[in-house]
């Protein structure tokens, strides 16, 4: 979920694996030629309500192996928050790989999707994913199709693995454990001014609750940014998902990436997720944060690790070479 740690008050559903989260807004619309780069050429796509971008080389072959880009938690745009998967898709595109990205239902010109947030619920993202990957793999230009879920997106891309066909599915900082353990560790580390203690008391005291799928009615202000009621029935139906059981029930090829500095997803995220799928190969970036940009190695360093998410920084080096690599070598031939 591409989020930024500046914002550490805690939003919305921005907190699979990060608590704080950032509004951002695109543009999209019906399948039409649009923006080229150099190495890339992009068509609007919609499909189902939601609206986004088809990328593909600007110089390749007919047809070929396509991923689509699952972002993380909270409103983010086709784009990233932080402009982390146009840059995936650039860098596919540069291999030769055809890509699909879009805005999250209630975000950019995917918004009317959302029309009350109390029936939201994590299943609606899991569809939206499924008809993005069944719409891509009908492309004639396509020969398969992969899945690239980032940190919530990633749990998106085991759920819908076990619903449709796919080559395989990249885990980009992808959650090892339930979203509220998760949670209840960034609660812990929380800064909080001297006298506002029991705020993360009744955090832990809601989330409790949440975990047994109870909805608190009476919440405080500071902590309605996270728990407000009308989000609790989306963070009780993520709660039920335990991301290493579903993932171990899958064959399809997987690969797992992690930032060796992310602070939002940790490493033992990453060695929960090996351990479930242990024929599946991984990545360790070292100095690397949550949006794959070059971070200090000390995740202590919580000012340096904000000042790492910069939207101008370049992806790290490696990231795209070893997406791009995985993905050829378990699609077929076109």
């Amino acid at each position: 979920m591409a989020q930024s740690p500046a914002r550490i008050q805690l939003s919305r559903r921005d907190a699979l694996c990060g608590v704080a989260g950032a509004v951002a807004a695109a543009f999209a619309g019906p399948r039409i030629a649009a923006a080229q780069t150099s190495t890339m050429v992009e068509e609007r796509w919609s499909a189902g309500g939601l609206a986004g971008s088809f990328a593909r080389p600007a110089d390749g072959p007919a047809r070929g192996p396509a991923a689509v880009i699952l972002a993380g938690s909270g409103p983010n745009p086709r784009d990233g928050i932080f402009g982390t998967y146009r840059r995936i898709a650039e860098g596919l595109a540069t291999s030769g790989i055809r890509s699909l990205r879009y805005d999250k239902r209630g975000v950019g010109e995917s918004r009317a999707l959302v029309t009350r947030e109390d029936d939201l619920l994590l299943q609606h993202f899991v569809d939206d994913a499924l008809t993005a990957a069944r719409d891509l793999a009908a492309r004639p230009d396509v020969s398969s199709v992969a899945i690239v879920g980032h940190s919530e997106g990633a749990l998106l891309a085991i759920m819908a693995a076990a619903k449709v066909k796919l080559a395989a599915i990249v885990l980009l900082a992808g959650p090892g454990r339930r979203f509220d353990e998760i949670l209840r560790e960034q609660l812990k580390g929380l800064p909080l001014p001297p006298g506002q203690e029991h705020y993360r008391a009744e955090a832990f005291s809601i989330l409790e609750r949440l975990v047994k799928g109870e909805r608190v009615a009476d919440v405080s202000k500071p902590n309605m940014i996270l728990f407000r009621p009308s989000v609790q029935p989306y963070l009780i139906s993520l709660i039920a998902i335990d991301p290493v059981a579903e993932f171990g029930r899958l064959t399809v090829p997987a690969f797992i990436v992690q930032g060796a500095a992310d602070i939002q997803v940790r490493l033992p995220d990453f060695e929960a997720l090996k351990k479930a799928r242990p024929d599946a190969p991984s990545l360790l970036l070292p100095d690397t944060n949550h949006i794959f940009t070059r971070a200090p190695a000390d995740p202590s360093n919580r000012v340096a690790q904000v000042k790492s998410y910069d939207p101008r920084a370049p992806l790290v080096p490696d990231l795209v070479p070893a997406l791009a690599k995985f993905i050829k070598s378990v699609s077929p031939a076109p």
